[in-house]
């Protein structure tokens, strides 16, 4: 959505722009679901969770996927979709299932007429946390100070919560990737907590 209001080329630049981000963390247990508001550069919590899939057939398990990541395309009307990318599993197994439910999100936002995004999970890690090798813990920690969170989010909530960061960062053309921006560059060091508490 827009909301602008201007009188001359330099008000134009200036306008206020608003992009909802819905963003998912795949899998074939449990699927992780971030929604986050982008307003002039500034990423604003909106809502964030788990779908948690029954201990049934894939294919029932998909179609889980399917109708909750409809449902929620349908209640929040996010304007961009970013998913993480197949990583390499050990387990080929594992790895086709986790496809298969990155499948099953991707055609729910594809209906909906949203490009998709798709991010390596340690590009994510690298965005967010300033270390492509972060742990969950990290993760949370960060995404809770990024978006100013009351308490961390559950491990899965986070990741997508991540996802949305990592792609609200990468979209902006000013923006500055916490870790691999052009800041972190000068610094030669990774972000500290201290350091998004400055910046934020």
């Amino acid at each position: 959505m827009t909301v602008a209001i201007y009188n001359n080329d330099e008000d134009y630049e200036k306008k206020m722009t608003t992009t909802r981000i819905l963003a998912i963390d795949p899998g074939s247990r449990i699927t992780g679901f971030g929604i986050i508001d982008v307003l002039n550069g500034k990423s604003v919590y909106v809502n964030s969770g788990c779908i948690r899939l029954p201990d049934e057939a894939l294919s029932v398990r998909l179609k889980h996927i399917f109708n909750n990541v409809s449902s929620l395309l349908s209640e929040y009307s996010p304007n961009e979709f970013a998913i993480e990318e197949v990583f390499l599993a050990k387990n080929a197994n594992s790895a086709l299932k986790l496809g298969q439910a990155r499948g099953a999100a991707i055609v729910a936002a594809s209906l909906q007429e949203l490009f998709v995004h798709e991010y390596a999970a340690r590009r994510v890690k690298q965005s967010v946390v300033g270390n492509g090798n972060a742990d969950k813990e990290q993760v949370q920690t960060m995404v809770q100070l990024l978006l100013k969170l009351s308490a961390k989010p559950q491990a899965d909530a986070a990741d997508a919560l991540a996802i949305a960061l990592c792609h609200a960062n990468t979209r902006t053309s000013g923006g500055l990737e916490y870790g691999v921006g052009k800041r972190a560059g000068r610094m030669s060091k990774r972000w500290t907590e201290q350091d998004v508490r400055k910046a934020l």
